[in-house]
């Protein structure tokens, strides 16, 4: 399907869509520009994108494949996409992967999840199908066994491994722990979510030949995003021209940004999704630009990402900079932020994955949470007046963090507390 003229687009969607007639009704009858429209109200758009009576699609549900999203929290999230529309998401996709570092006749491992209307397993493979380079693919998957995944990477003197960095991470810790390393891995591919500095030590342990980098920017909702840009950030992607407009609006004003360096909010608009049409669609993610001329952007991670314990707010990535930052030997190997609440008090837990060597454990927990204190001393402040539990530290093997049971991703915040 060519991509479609702005106009026509919405113009097609206000026909065809009873949840766009009713959110583009009072604009005039022609619309030029992309900035003449709302962004998508994300909690309208999924109660209206439900499989009965769904007032999003723009016909019956008679040929599509259906994924699901959101399935950490609140209700599921349904995605669906025609055939066509499914080709060309994933070969448009399968061709950043040449961005990515894919060559000809490489061995490539899918370690995503499958089932349950999961994504991201289908969606590689597919990728990796239609990439216009021959590769070789081996559809293993996050939920084998890491002993059964370790025997068909040797098997297969396997080069790429494609796979959330919890997954990698899990299996590079499964490889230390029994000693071994596979030198032929040359290439990790992640998506799904960031790859943390703190995880790169183990991870070249393991693979001490390879090179990260991402996989690719795109979500079973959003749809395409970014393709990955070579060099040595691998967090900067470049928009999938022509396939879809990412802007990048100010937090304040709403206005799309168009200065290098000045981080927003992420949303997109796909020029070829029709049955499921997706205009300004917010994805959840900040990003700035680094040259927006060319379309290259910087993913800055989730929006609002970050914990509230008592009256002090933390962000995610702080934390994870302090934590590297009094960790210049990488002994920590992952992170998670668990709030609890007991006798009528918040508390932060701040989980630690190491290398199992408990020789320094102490002290080092001693320099973690005096960094996170000395940055944050609101957090300090709090804790003598009563208003929250002192922080705390514990130390576990990287198979003991939490995952999401469905995408096997690394949960960052983990929120214990009673919401009744």
């Amino acid at each position: 399907m060519p991509v479609q003229p702005i106009t026509e687009l919405i113009r097609f969607v206000r026909r065809n869509s009873p949840f766009y007639a009713e959110l583009y009704a009072g604009l005039p009858d022609r619309v030029t520009e992309l900035t003449e429209l709302p962004v998508v109200p994300q909690a309208e758009f999924w109660q209206a994108n439900t499989p009965r009576d769904n007032r999003l699609l723009t016909a019956p549900l008679d040929e599509a494949v259906v994924f699901k999203s959101g399935g950490t929290t609140g209700s599921p999230k349904f995605s669906f996409y025609s055939r066509e529309e499914w080709r060309e998401f994933t070969t448009a996709f399968g061709a950043g992967l040449v961005d990515a570092g894919l060559r000809p006749g490489h061995r490539v491992a899918d370690l995503f999840y499958a089932g349950d209307l999961y994504a991201s397993f289908s969606f590689i493979l597919d990728s990796l199908h239609r990439s216009p380079v021959a590769n070789v693919r081996l559809p293993i998957g996050g939920a084998a066994p890491l002993e059964s995944t370790v025997q068909t990477l040797e098997q297969f003197d396997v080069e790429v491994l494609a796979g959330t960095p919890t997954t990698l991470c899990a299996l590079a810790d499964h490889l230390m722990t029994s000693g071994r390393q596979l030198p032929q891995v040359e290439l990790l591919l992640f998506g799904g979510e960031g790859l943390y500095q703190d995880q790169q030590p183990l991870l070249a342990r393991a693979f001490p030949n390879a090179r990260a980098s991402s996989v690719g920017y795109a979500a079973v909702d959003a749809g395409l995003l970014g393709r990955p840009v070579p060099g040595p950030d691998p967090r900067v992607h470049r928009a999938f021209t022509p396939h879809t407009v990412v802007e990048i609006l100010d937090d304040h004003t709403g206005e799309p940004v168009t200065r290098d360096g000045v981080p927003g909010r992420v949303v997109v608009t796909d020029l070829r999704r029709r049955l499921m049409p997706v205009l300004r669609y917010p994805v959840g993610d900040r990003a700035e630009w680094t040259d927006a001329a060319t379309g290259h952007f910087r993913i800055l991670g989730r929006a609002e990402e970050g914990v509230r314990v008592g009256p002090v707010s933390l962000y995610t990535q702080d934390v994870l900079d302090l934590v590297r930052t009094a960790d210049p030997a990488g002994r920590v190997t992952g992170v998670q932020l668990v709030v609890r609440r007991w006798e009528q008090r918040d508390g932060l837990l701040l989980r630690l994955a190491c290398d199992g060597n408990t020789a320094g454990l102490p002290d080092l927990a001693t320099a973690i949470g005096d960094g996170i204190l000395a940055a944050r001393a609101l957090y300090a402040e709090a804790v003598a007046a009563g208003y929250i539990h002192p922080l705390s530290v514990e130390w576990v093997r990287q198979q003991d963090l939490a995952v999401n049971s469905r995408s096997g991703k690394l949960i960052r915040v983990i929120d214990e507390r009673p919401h009744s």
